[in-house]
């Protein structure tokens, strides 16, 4: 789906804010001591693990189906998702009263697929990321459905976005936000925000090295495609594949976003193990990749006040106690 030419700006993320109120929660921002105290600087953690979906994906997924047209909600939706977004999009049409497909890859969490199942979705095993995308959008053609993108769409890309919002009404002096980047739908709402209000706040993508797509394609000056990009499993499974062509999320990032960083498994791992232990916190890879950049670089975050989002919470149970080392 290319969107190269369709804008979003402040006015969509206030609208979403107001179409999504009933069905989301405003959540917590919270004041890390222990990270504040690692890198000598003030560190609030967004925690949108702790929303209704477990993910900040629902905030997107309701504004997209929100504002669907009569005719496409009468004919059902298609949509691929590592998980988060799956999860969302179901949650979303039960309550909405919709039919929906929902594609993941065969090597998403078993518990990502086990909560997908419980809201009666049709839901379909296929591929790696790429390949679950391309037969999403096949079965979206075939079956005259509505696709809806994870991250390549204006609605979906507002409805992330309101988290800026958020964060800017209770840390109006927050100079760094963190972000998790993967396709770029929760980065590009949150920089919309956050440029609109203050140009000077840095908005901070944090990527897996194990696959980083939009880092070498930002590097690149172009969207590269997954083959000719280094990929390996990732413990951030919820950042892993690539970006469609012509994806907004790409053009919106090259202009707002001031840097990307790259950290380790074992950093993301590490980062899981201390948001538990020292905040109490439940955070899947893909959720604890800002914390990983805070981990590696504590010293460009001296002295400064920032927020990192934890996007989402839904990580498979032994894994989690496995990193965490709880027994059972």
């Amino acid at each position: 789906m290319v969107l190269e030419n369709i804008k979003i700006d402040i006015s969509d993320i206030e609208s979403a804010r107001e179409t999504i109120r009933p069905f989301i929660k405003g959540t917590t921002l919270k004041y890390s001591n222990f990270l504040s105290s690692l890198c000598q600087g003030i560190v609030y953690l967004k925690l949108e693990n702790t929303q209704l979906s477990h993910s900040f994906k629902i905030r997107g997924a309701f504004n997209k189906i929100l504002h669907l047209t009569p005719e496409e909600k009468q004919k059902g939706i298609i949509t691929c998702s590592s998980g988060n977004h799956g999860l969302a999009t179901a949650i979303a049409a039960k309550k909405l009263n919709m039919s929906v497909k929902i594609v993941v890859p065969e090597t998403t969490p078993r518990k990502k697929v086990d909560k997908i199942k419980e809201y009666s979705t049709e839901l379909i095993l296929y591929g790696d990321y790429d390949k679950a995308e391309q037969k999403a959008l096949e079965l979206a053609c075939k079956e005259v459905k509505t696709y809806i993108s994870p991250y390549n769409d204006p609605d979906i890309i507002a409805g992330q976005g309101t988290i800026g919002l958020e964060i800017l009404e209770e840390f109006p002096e927050v100079e760094k936000i963190l972000v998790p980047i993967g396709g770029g739908g929760l980065i590009a709402g949150i920089a919309i925000a956050i440029k609109s209000k203050n140009r000077s706040i840095k908005v901070i993508g944090a990527q897996s090295e194990a696959s980083p797509v939009m880092y070498e394609s930002l590097k690149a000056g172009k969207i590269l495609k997954s083959e000719e990009v280094k990929i390996q499993d990732s413990i951030a499974d919820g950042l892993s594949g690539g970006i469609e062509e012509g994806s907004i999320t790409f053009i919106i990032t090259q202009k707002n976003v001031n840097e990307v960083f790259l950290v380790s498994e074992e950093s993301i791992k590490e980062a899981i193990r201390l948001l538990w232990e020292k905040d109490n916190q439940i955070v899947e890879g893909a959720g604890a990749v800002g914390t990983a950049v805070l981990i590696e670089n504590k010293e460009q975050f001296r002295n400064k006040k920032t927020a990192i989002v934890i996007s989402g919470g839904n990580i498979d149970n032994k894994l989690f106690n496995k990193i965490t080392k709880i027994s059972k």
